[in-house]
This record gives structure tokens, sequence and C-alpha cells, in this order.
């Protein structure tokens, strides 16, 4: 079944947690359960972990895109633009963690000392996992160690103890910081203002000037971000974002695609239905009666 992942208003992830009391987030997944095997652009608050099994993809962060291959991975600091994709539609089988950042704080010391100068480092955006490094290498297997702990009785204290280790393994071993971090973390708020608009907004009829007034930019810069962040224009990323709102409602509703194509911002069911298909491969009532073959008897 396609995965459709859930964004709050301000277009940060909105996170199921494994256990509703502890923020922790744990699970093998496909690149070919997502829409055209790319997953949508956002960002949390939460320490995001990747660990690649088999086959690759491409990861892209913030202006970055990084190749992961198997036996390799990446952790990405808080608050950072990311998504895995494929564009050759490639499968990949991989491990996802999200952990909150709390869970290392159990005293103030611990947040001021170890856990503000990981996370405020201004050319942390993310750390790449090779297996030829040792420390990288450590950090992989605990991700691999981290799925294994889900299923055991006190899951939670096993998960707290690899993450307190893979934070020291980022804490002993990270790189100072970069000069133009600075600019760059000024150059993400903006982009994080404009797309809270347009998941705010999608519904109604939106401009480029819309969306670059939301960032308190001009119009060329508001395209130069959306291009260095998503490779995409801010048009093209307000009709991907307006279609990925449609597949939850071609899943989970019986609306006509006129009304379906109206209620996320597209003017007429034609030119949804043509937007989708350049999208997907598939019109509206295809992805539709693929669903249903997928769905159980």
């Amino acid at each position: 079944m396609m995965i459709s992942v859930e964004l709050n208003s301000n277009a940060s992830e909105k996170i199921h947690y494994n256990h509703s009391d502890y923020p922790m987030f744990i699970r093998r997944g496909l690149l070919s359960l997502y829409p055209n095997y790319t997953a949508p652009n956002h960002w949390h608050d939460d320490i995001e972990l990747i660990a690649v099994l088999d086959g690759e993809m491409k990861y892209h962060v913030n202006v970055e895109i990084l190749l992961l291959k198997k036996g390799e991975g990446i952790v990405i600091n808080s608050g950072q633009m990311h998504f895995g994709f494929s564009d050759t539609q490639s499968e990949c089988d991989f491990i996802c963690v999200l952990l909150h950042p709390m869970l290392l704080c159990p005293i103030h010391s611990f947040e001021r000392d170890y856990l503000q100068p990981v996370i405020s480092q201004q050319g942390f955006a993310f750390a790449l996992l090779r297996p030829g490094i040792e420390w990288q290498h450590q950090i992989y297997e605990r991700i691999l160690a981290l799925y294994e702990h889900c299923s055991r009785k006190a899951a939670p204290l096993w998960i707290l103890s690899e993450f307190s280790a893979i934070w020291a393994l980022l804490y002993e071993n990270l790189p100072k910081s970069t000069s133009n971090g600075m600019r760059q973390t000024r150059d993400l708020t903006i982009l994080k203002n404009m797309v809270g608009f347009i998941q705010q907004s999608y519904p109604k009829k939106i401009t480029l000037s819309d969306i670059a007034a939301s960032g308190a930019v001009g119009q060329s810069k508001c395209c130069r971000l959306f291009a260095s962040y998503f490779s995409l224009s801010p048009v093209a990323y307000l009709n991907q974002y307006r279609l990925n709102k449609s597949l939850s409602l071609l899943k989970e509703t019986d609306l006509s695609i006129l009304e379906i194509a109206l209620s996320v911002g597209f003017g007429n069911a034609s030119y949804y239905a043509e937007t989708l298909r350049r999208w997907m491969g598939k019109s509206p009532s295809e992805f539709k009666k693929q669903l249903h073959k997928e769905l159980p008897i």
C-alpha cells in the first residue's frame, strides 16, 4: 500500500511514534511504497537515521543530493529539509529511525554540554555513514540494533541506550562548523515560512508573488531557494503538494474526481487529471483501480 507522509502546517512531519509515551519512530521501508519512488520533502525536530539494507537511493538534504548504497546510511540533524528518492525508480530497502533529542536530556547540563552543541552546529546538517570509517560504521550498526530492539519488552530503554551511544559518536567525531552555515540557516528559515504558507493555503488560488511575499523575499530569490532545496519551482512544489493531498482523498473517500480536484486547489478536473498523469503516469481513475486491486479480500 502506498505511503503518504502527513505534514503539519509549518511543513514539519506529523510523526506517529511507535510508543505513545516515548518520542521514538522506527520502521523498515521500501522506496517503491512512495509515489514516484519519492518521499515528500519535509523537516522535523527529531533526529533522523537511515540505514540502507539493499539497493540504493538518493537523499536530498537542504541543497545537497547524496547517494546512499547498501551498507551506508545518514544521520540528519534536527530542523533540516530532507527526503529520499530514486529518479530511476529503483528499489531501496531501508531502516528509518526518528528520535527526539529530548530523550537525551535527563538533566539540564546534558542538554547544555552535549545536546545543543551538536544540534546548533551550523555545519552539521547531516553526517554520512560510510562502511570504511569506523565511527560511522558503528552508528550504522547501531541503527540496525535499534530496529531489532523494537520487539523487546524494555524496548524504550534499549533504544535510549543505543541513541546515547550514537550521540556520543557524533559529539566526538563531527567536524567544526563551516563559514557559510549562518547564511544557510537564514535561507532555510525563509524557505520554511514559504512552504508553511503553501501547506496552509494550497486549496486557494496561490501565485508566485504570494509565495515570495510569505517569505518576505523577491520572486527571483524565492525561485532560487526552491530550486536549491527542492529541485523544483515554487509552482511545481505547490502542484506536487496538491497532488500528494489528492492521493489521500482518492484512497480514503468516495469523492468524485471533480470534487477532489477542487478541494486541493486545482481549477478543474481535466487539468488535475493531466497533472497527475504527468507526475505518476496514471490518471485518477487508474490510480483508484490500482488501489482496489491491492486491497485484501
